[in-house]
């Protein structure tokens, strides 16, 4: 029999066998990227970017190529993968620069309970102002100087719950970064939605470069998890919190800013070589983790543990996945937001946006942040775009910054980069009918406050980003 989850910290302190029952419980090794999007790694196929180590621990266990993000912005992504529930249950946690509510149960907090050792090295939740939400300290753990450090200190026998949050590859780039590192512009696959030019050309490489950096400080960590004789027992994951910080990638509901590279390994539970089709959500990880420690995920988790997926193959349910997003940076007069529901499945990307009369990246002029359609991260790509947009980018210049019609869908095994809607031809009424109904009964079901009214409640936040 398992010791009560009020008993484990209690227990671990005690030699003999009920000690080492409680320490069979695995550790857990979180490493997230900041703004890296799939295909961005070696084993997905693309052909620049080097991620050694990535690629060896999707071979040791499992690479996703289904895998979303609950929000294609920081904040609400983080705050989404902590708490395995959908952005729009977690109030002002759903928009960037916001609060996370103490009365939403965190993952780190919960294992901490249970007696696991909680640590944090770089970028947790955020940004944003856990203070203000009624907390003491980060929501994903409390922060330490070193993995180092934190395993130097850990009894052996004691589990962990570890957080690594990389600055990479985030903006700004050192210009030229890419290229200096012998990555070629000539190589790289330039996505349907951004211009094929030199300058994005060199954009990309100085992103990728990040991405390697990234894959580095990762294999860092697997080399001191080694060190340390706990790498068998440890969940190790490694993924990204939203898309690359291109224009119509990050805070885009297309798959440029919602679909993420995640592997995951357990070498004692979960076997090697798995590549897994299914849809999945960063909010799964959550319950997984608390299972595989052993505890039952608290009833408002929306999430779903992994751990059947890995060990049996059990994937029903998991042949769509819905995604959403609300304010990003405060980038509208009014602080407005720009909501979006959306259903995504093998075939189709449905797009519901529920205020099409706004600027999808932000006013053309500065609000509050960034600058001009300030949802996109100043870059060269963007300042490109908007230097030609009367000219030969106009075509980029649409679908990155101008408004969207209330419906978008996409037809996905011949418009991959989603670019052309199809939402108003007669061909595709039955199916846009069909997915409409089902995102309508999600939001429904998860007590979308959007799903009951009008309700505009996330431009009535606080914004701590002034």
């Amino acid at each position: 029999m398992k010791p009560a989850a009020w008993l484990v910290p209690l227990l671990l302190l005690m030699p003999g066998a009920r000690a080492q029952e409680a320490v069979t419980r695995p550790s857990i090794l979180l490493a997230i990227a900041d703004d890296w999007g799939w295909p961005h790694a070696g084993i997905y196929g693309d052909p620049v970017v080097r991620t050694p180590v990535f690629d060896r621990i999707a071979g040791e266990g499992a690479l996703f190529t289904h895998a979303f993000c609950a929000s294609p912005s920081c904040t609400p992504s983080r705050g989404g993968l902590l708490t395995g529930q959908f952005i729009h249950r977690l109030e002002e946690g759903g928009n960037l620069h916001s609060s996370l509510a103490a009365r939403f149960d965190v993952y780190p907090d919960l294992l901490e309970k249970a007696g696991y050792a909680v640590g944090l090295t770089g970028k947790g939740w955020g940004p944003g102002d856990f203070k203000a939400g009624g907390r003491t300290r980060n929501p994903a753990g409390p922060a330490v100087k070193s993995f180092a450090g934190f395993l130097k200190e850990l009894p052996p026998s004691r589990p962990f719950c570890y957080w690594f949050g990389s600055h990479d590859p985030h903006r700004p780039y050192q210009k030229g970064s890419g290229r200096s590192a012998g990555m070629k512009p000539e190589d790289v696959v330039v996505p349907g939605f951004l211009p094929d030019d030199p300058e994005v050309r060199s954009d990309i490489l100085d992103y990728f470069f990040e991405v390697q950096r990234f894959d580095r400080d990762v294999g860092d960590l697997v080399r001191l998890l080694e060190e340390s004789g706990r790498r068998r027992d440890t969940i190790l994951v490694v993924t990204s919190d939203n898309g690359m910080p291109f224009p119509r990638a990050k805070a885009n509901v297309y798959d440029s800013g919602t679909r993420m590279p995640l592997a995951l390994s357990w070498p004692a539970k979960v076997k090697g070589g798995q590549k897994i089709d299914a849809f999945v959500s960063l909010c799964d990880l959550a319950p997984t983790f608390l299972e595989a420690a052993g505890l039952k995920p608290p009833a408002a988790m929306t999430g779903r543990s992994l751990l059947p997926l890995l060990t049996s193959g059990e994937a029903e349910g998991r042949d769509r996945i819905f995604l959403e997003r609300e304010r990003h940076a405060n980038v509208r007069k009014g602080d407005l937001s720009y909501p979006c529901r959306a259903i995504r499945t093998k075939e189709f990307l449905y797009i519901l946006n529920l205020r099409p009369d706004r600027w999808p990246a932000g006013d053309p002029e500065k609000h509050v942040s960034v600058g001009p359609f300030g949802d996109c991260d100043g870059s060269p790509s963007k300042d490109l775009i908007l230097e030609r947009r009367a000219g030969d980018l106009a075509r980029s210049f649409r679908l990155c910054f101008e408004k969207r019609p209330a419906e978008e869908l996409y037809e996905l095994a011949r418009d991959p980069f989603q670019l052309e809607n199809v939402a108003d031809q007669a061909s595709f009424a039955e199916a846009k009918k069909k997915l409409r109904a089902d995102l309508g009964r999600w939001m429904a079901g998860t007590n979308d406050p959007r799903a009951a009214g009008d309700d505009d409640r996330w431009d009535r936040f606080p914004y701590y980003g002034r």
